[in-house]
């Protein structure tokens, strides 16, 4: 609906230089993304609101397992997100309509991250006791994957594909936590992007532009942070924090190389390219397909390792870092090399 409403009033993506798209593509991808998440995280909290009113529904509550005290503890987590979602869904649908400035969009980002991590508890301690310290820490990680998503959305079922998998990777540790409020929202996050990335698979024919973009990342962000990776009672082993971290390398992959490469060449890391790591596998060759499939099967081998840091030693541990390393090194080998007639050299 949203695609033919876009493509009706205008609401499309031109080809341009900076891009890597030939034809007129609707926008609006991130209009679904944002009112399904929103309309079905309202819905489910309503229904279990009426669930709890004393002595009508007891036994669905008591058979279902859902506590009272839990789930009205999650409000206000629930209100600060679907605020904070809110707010960035408005600052990308403008900057897809108007366009605007790389240090507005910051300040906005950086404002809402710091309101969620104060206010609605989406905070990671890392065995820091100061709430000051931890807050501003995981406003920074908030910020640094809306863009790390900002910027993956180059080419067809990336970011969205990636999402996916990276998300049901976070909740598989949120099922093994008992997390039922993180493990339903990741849910929710799957099912809505699986229905976006059926139009946005390539060839596609709708884009989530920034209003998606910004809304995917902060989604991510929460659930990496608020997902439980340290069990004491099971292991003991610090390092399973780290999780977030390898789950995201491919993304962060990305961010940081063609960031870097901007800065080397004197330009803004915030002005689009066609330098990201997909285009530059495209450029040796491969389909928009292929190149998507690559990306998603990256994620997948360090998605997959991060899963089991929880239950290792320390020796098993740096295998899986090593593994990571590996897998991310044969990208930059052969996102580098030099194709020609005669193959690669």
């Amino acid at each position: 609906m949203v695609r033919k409403i876009a493509s009706r009033v205008g609401f499309v993506a031109h080809p341009v230089a900076d891009r890597y798209h030939r034809a007129i593509i609707p926008l609006g991808g991130g209009i679904a993304i944002f009112s399904t998440i929103t309309v079905i995280l309202v819905a489910a909290a309503v229904a279990i609101a009426i669930l709890l009113v004393p002595g009508y529904f007891d036994w669905v509550t008591e058979s279902a397992n859902i506590d009272p005290a839990d789930f009205l503890g999650k409000i206000n987590q629930l209100v600060v997100i679907l605020a904070s979602l809110s707010i960035l869904f408005v600052l990308g649908l403008w900057d897809d309509k108007g366009h605007i400035g790389p240090i507005v969009k910051l300040a906005v980002q950086f404002a809402v991250a710091m309101a969620a991590a104060g206010f609605g508890e989406v905070r990671v301690e890392l065995f820091i006791e100061s709430k000051i310290i931890t807050t501003v820490l995981s406003a920074f990680w908030i910020v640094l994957v809306i863009n790390v998503f900002n910027f993956l959305d180059n080419m067809d079922g990336a970011a969205a594909g990636i999402a996916i998998i990276a998300t049901s990777i976070l909740f598989t540790a949120a099922v093994i936590s008992g997390q039922v409020f993180v493990g339903g929202l990741a849910i929710v996050f799957i099912g809505t992007l699986l229905g976006f990335l059926v139009f946005n698979f390539p060839p596609a024919k709708i884009f989530m532009g920034d209003a998606g973009s910004l809304v995917v990342g902060f989604v991510l962000a929460f659930l990496t942070l608020r997902t439980t990776y340290y069990h004491e009672a099971r292991s003991g082993q610090w390092y399973s924090v780290f999780m977030p971290a390898l789950v995201m390398a491919v993304p962060l992959y990305d961010f940081i190389s063609v960031t870097i490469l901007r800065i080397n060449q004197g330009k803004s890391p915030f002005i689009g390219d066609t330098q990201h790591f997909s285009h530059r596998l495209k450029r040796h060759g491969l389909t928009d397909t292929q190149t998507v499939l690559t990306l998603y099967l990256a994620t997948l081998c360090t998605g997959l390792g991060a899963t089991f840091l929880y239950q290792v030693n320390l020796a098993g541990a740096i295998l899986i870092f090593i593994q990571v390393v590996l897998v991310l090194s044969v990208i930059a080998v052969f996102e580098s090399t030099v194709a020609d007639d005669k193959g690669p050299n």
